[in-house]
């Protein structure tokens, strides 16, 4: 019996070595794997921090170890100024040769808040929640692809949004308002792929689960990964490298023909 032939595997695509891609919320947990990542996989790298700089210049240092470049940049993504005065000194960094063209954005800030019910919140939670989650993705966003679609002048790109699996879980009696801003990032990722995706940028989300980092924390319930550890069919909360992994394949060439997905990180959950 002849066995037919095996056709050629193609070539895996590369990245280009020089594109720039912005990591919000980079100094810590997903962000800051998501910037190593991309360094070792040829993207040049914006890092911006709100709080912490002495943890973002390490990062930036970790993507310089890399063999690529890197640029720290101070910005609450919450408040619409900042987050377009961090493009504009992207736009100076490109102008004078400092990073090349922005072809990539991580939408990663973002903040839970302590347990609550929601007839327990106050409008300035909600307010903040909704700010920094939603808006800051939305005007982020909005300058990314600005300097990205064709129909701008520009040569594409990919814009990935780190959702939640609360999105779908709801997290009754902990955070649904935290839960209610991620669905919207599900909604605005469909959307906005939609709208761009004959204009070479594509838009995806990756909705991590149960993951080891500082978040859990700063919501007031730093042993929550070792309590809910147990619901996850995996048995184990996942890392932020796992979810960083998944966030460099969809910015990356490999996934040309992936837009508007949503795509779970959770074990299983």
């Amino acid at each position: 019996m002849n066995t037919p032939p095996v056709p050629p595997v193609p070539p895996v695509p590369h990245l280009p070595a020089a594109r720039t891609l912005l990591v919000t919320g980079a100094s810590r947990g997903i962000g800051a794997a998501v910037a190593r990542q991309a360094a070792v996989r040829g993207w040049e790298v914006l890092v911006n921090y709100a709080r912490d700089a002495a943890a973002a210049e390490a990062v930036a240092d970790e993507v310089r170890a890399a063999g690529r470049r890197a640029l720290v940049v101070q910005a609450d993504v919450g408040v619409e100024a900042e987050a377009t005065a961090m493009f504009a000194a992207l736009d100076s960094a490109v102008t004078t040769g400092r990073l090349a063209p922005l072809a990539g954005l991580v939408n990663n800030a973002g903040v839970v808040d302590l347990a609550a019910r929601v007839d327990e919140m106050s409008g300035a939670r909600i307010e903040r929640m909704f700010r920094i989650n939603v808006f800051g993705s939305m005007w982020c966003a909005r300058e990314a692809v600005r300097r990205m679609s064709t129909k701008h002048g520009h040569g594409g790109g990919s814009i990935v949004n780190i959702g939640s699996a609360a999105s779908r879980l709801g997290s009754p009696a902990q955070y649904v308002d935290y839960a209610a801003s991620k669905g919207a990032i599900d909604t605005f990722t469909v959307g906005l792929a939609r709208e761009v995706a004959a204009e070479g940028v594509r838009v995806n989300a990756v909705r991590p689960g149960i993951i080891e980092t500082e978040i859990h924390a700063s919501g007031g319930i730093p042993d929550r990964v070792q309590q809910m550890a147990p619901s996850v069919p995996m048995r184990r909360a996942g890392t932020a490298d796992e979810v960083a992994a998944a966030v460099v394949w969809l910015l990356s060439d490999e996934a040309s023909y992936t837009t508007g997905s949503l795509l779970d990180v959770t074990g299983g959950r």
